[in-house]
């Protein structure tokens, strides 16, 4: 089984937000931590934070998947926009703290003029400062689809920059179905190839969660172009067997797809009904293999 959701908006605080998710069918979501174009961070009201873990504890919900600003970016070839991106990733880390146990996602950067060696230093060197002991947050290092000098284009980046992060047990990936798509990494005809990479390079023990999300483009575009499930080069098949994988299962799904909460709501049953499919026919297979076995037993009887 996984956990589906979409992203919603946190302008009514956190609870409003576990009620949305659940009339929509989710059972997780993912939220801005703060304006995604700006800097701006609403305060947290630690009732309303604790009502919703509550909430999520209930309705049996997986962990949530934060999602940082566009506009932090850690590996500027400008000092003050690095400083501002550093310091809203402290700050959002220490936010987080009001929902302890979930995940903290962000995009890694572009580097802007600097070489990607640099680039993957000050983003390491940035999350060293910023963490800190005892967090009850993993910050997932989102895959990205190599736009201009975007860090995080292939595995290999990602993973030089968990080598330089010093708590390896609160840093991991966040899988971006369009992105790695968009980036060379081919889920629709090769997806169990796709996985041995990230494994043998990254260790599939980092993935903790996915953005499911179908693409405008062909693979290998660089472009970052999402779609609706069933509308672009992915395809609803593709993304709907990807969410039975086994190596995927018990992660948060999270969709970015262009829509609304009626169009959310149909994606949403859309990939939980290949769940139900694969389960019926599991179970049809496992009624089966009973009866063989007692007629089996009636025939040594």
């Amino acid at each position: 089984m996984i956990y589906i959701g979409c992203h919603l908006s946190s302008s009514d605080g956190f609870l409003a937000m576990g009620k949305h998710a659940t009339r929509l069918g989710a059972d997780t979501f993912a939220f801005f931590t703060r304006n995604p174009r700006g800097g701006a961070a609403k305060a947290i009201d630690p009732a309303d934070a604790m009502a919703f873990m509550h909430y999520q504890k209930e309705h049996g919900f997986g962990p949530l998947v934060a999602h940082a600003s566009y506009t932090m970016n850690l590996c500027s070839a400008k000092e003050d926009v690095r400083k501002f991106g550093h310091d809203m990733l402290y700050d959002d880390l220490r936010r987080m703290e009001f929902t302890p146990g979930n995940y903290y996602n962000f995009h890694p950067g572009s580097a802007t003029g600097q070489d990607e060696q640099t680039a993957i230093a000050q983003i390491a060197d940035a999350l060293n400062e910023c963490m800190f002991e005892g967090m009850h947050t993993t910050v997932l290092l989102e895959t990205m689809a190599g736009k201009g000098s975007e860090i995080g284009r292939n595995f290999e980046q990602l993973r030089q920059i968990i080598d330089r992060v010093e708590m390896k047990d609160k840093i991991g990936v966040c899988l971006d179905t369009c992105h790695v798509w968009d980036a060379g990494y081919d889920l629709l005809t090769h997806p169990d190839e796709v996985f041995e990479e990230f494994d043998r390079i990254i260790g599939l023990d980092c993935l903790h969660a996915l953005h499911i999300n179908d693409s405008k483009n062909a693979i290998g575009s660089h472009k970052d172009r999402h779609e609706k499930i069933g509308e672009g080069f992915l395809g609803e098949e593709t993304l709907g067997n990807l969410s039975m994988h086994p190596v995927l299962q018990g992660k948060p799904f999270i969709l970015e797809t262009p829509n609304d909460d009626i169009g959310y709501a149909k994606e949403i049953e859309l990939i939980r009904g290949y769940h139900d499919k694969n389960n019926k026919s599991q179970n049809l297979s496992d009624s089966a293999d009973c009866d063989g076995a007692s007629n089996r037993a009636a025939d040594i009887l």
